[in-house]
């Protein structure tokens, strides 16, 4: 259960790279300028006290660690501002970053759990600093120490989702990391080079792209906008609950990767909760890296979005009324549909359709985070005991997987979901039916609740 504590706020200031900065423009890449990524994204790492260095004081060797590693990634110390044909460019101005020190009148240990998201201390330890959530002329980075009475401390950083995804944030922070811990550059050094994700001359779009498709009515999302309370909830799959999915699976089924049987099983237990009209198309939406793909050729260093959204669609009950391995297998369709053409045609897509949103109709947005790496991220207090997204989801319907360690020792994937308070009950009726063994009064999730109104 989450606990009420008194935070002290220090005023905002900015940090600038450490050494002069070239000052010129930079383009961003068709996946970066998108109007989905036009919001920004919470990451955040919780670290216990280290008697080895006790003395040392967090505050000062971080600030002083991003001011040099930004002098490698100049551009996150720039603004953003429109240039041609409305598109977003950074102007690399050296302004600097927005920097928050902080102190919490509370022990780490006293937090217990509630660490993990969706984070109910979110706006005591990222700040609500004005205009530094804004898309024009404000900080790309918003970062906060804040330091626990223990001698713990958590470093939460707010980045602008235009400029990088998960896996380009986490380079700039492991090179913070490192710096922090005495290299004098970092063992990555950044390349942008955001042309290579850049539409086509002439665009050529020749795949359906379910993610991409405009709502048809508005019905339900209506309904929970005038008023309807939200719950966001987490719920943890370790290695019991695998083992019993995968235990009741057919053989074909029981090589499936953890994500794509958690990820089937959320989205049809998620389903069956709504209780919809049967006939209601349902799309299950994964965020998949596109690094590594031959023909795009990115380079090692390269710090910006490089995810693609593919969708499979189905009806409702279709999905209800079927096992689970036929979700299983539409997961499995929904990755493997990211080609060479998919990708290509995507980026034309998005470039010639006016940067389209996702699709938020019956859509279910799922994001495996749990092996980015910010859980092994060490500044000189060692790994953090928990290191990840913050909130777990920028939208009701997107959940984004996280690996939390528990006291046992073992490795979680704590999966934060949204719904409606009477629909999250249902649904963790649902969920329960295939994660664990029938039993008589069963409550054996492992959850964190967050009410909010829309």
């Amino acid at each position: 259960m989450a606990i009420a504590f008194p935070v002290k706020h220090r005023n905002p200031e900015l940090i600038v790279p450490a050494e002069p900065t070239p000052h010129e423009i930079k383009t961003l890449s068709d996946l970066d300028d998108q109007q989905s990524l036009r919001s920004h994204y919470p990451m955040i790492m919780f670290y216990k006290t280290n008697p080895f260095v006790k003395e040392k004081d967090p505050v000062g060797i971080i600030r002083e660690a991003i001011a040099k590693t930004l002098v490698y990634y100049y551009p996150y110390a720039g603004r953003l501002i429109e240039g041609p044909n409305n598109n977003l460019v950074v102007d690399c101005t050296g302004e600097g970053v927005v920097f928050v020190v902080a102190d919490a009148q509370v022990r780490l240990e006293e937090l217990g759990d509630t660490i993990c998201p969706p984070c109910p201390y979110s706006e005591l330890l990222v700040s609500n600093v004005s205009n530094s959530i804004e898309v024009f002329g404000s900080p790309l980075m918003m970062i906060q120490v804040t330091r626990f009475i223990c001698g713990g401390f958590v470093l939460a950083i707010l980045f602008n989702h235009l400029m990088s995804d998960a896996l380009g944030s986490i380079q700039f922070v492991n090179a913070v990391s490192e710096i922090a811990k005495g290299a004098s550059t970092p063992s990555t050094l950044p390349v942008w080079k955001r042309e290579l994700v850049t539409a086509r001359n002439p665009p050529h779009s020749a795949h359906a792209l379910h993610e991409y498709e405009p709502m048809d009515h508005f019905d339900y999302v209506t309904k929970i906008v005038n008023d309807e309370i939200i719950v966001r909830k987490s719920f943890s799959f370790g290695p019991k609950e695998i083992k019993y999915i995968r235990k009741n699976l057919p053989p074909e089924f029981r090589s499936s990767s953890k994500f794509d049987m958690i990820t089937a099983c959320l989205w049809r237990s998620r389903t069956k909760a709504l209780n919809l009209d049967g006939e209601e198309i349902f799309r299950i939406t994964c965020m998949i890296n596109i690094r590594g793909k031959k023909f795009l050729d990115l380079p090692t260093g390269y710090y910006g979005n490089a995810i693609l959204c593919p969708a499979t669609i189905t009806k409702a009950k279709t999905l209800c009324e079927n096992p689970l391995e036929y979700a299983i297998k539409l997961v499995k369709k929904a990755r493997s549909q990211v080609t060479k053409d998919y990708i290509r045609s995507t980026i034309d897509y998005i470039a010639t359709k006016g940067r389209p949103q996702l699709s938020h109709f019956w859509n279910f947005i799922v994001s495996d985070a749990s092996r980015v790496g910010f859980e092994e991220l060490d500044f000189g207090w060692g790994k953090p005991i928990y290191g990840g997204t913050m909130n777990g989801g920028a939208t009701n319907d997107n959940s984004v997987y996280a690996l939390f360690r528990n006291k046992n020792g073992e490795d979680l994937v704590v999966v934060p979901v949204c719904l409606p308070v009477a629909a999250m009950e249902r649904f963790e009726k649902e969920l329960n039916k295939v994660i664990w063994e029938p039993v008589e009064d069963s409550n054996n999730l492992n959850s964190i609740m967050i009410a909010s109104k829309l």
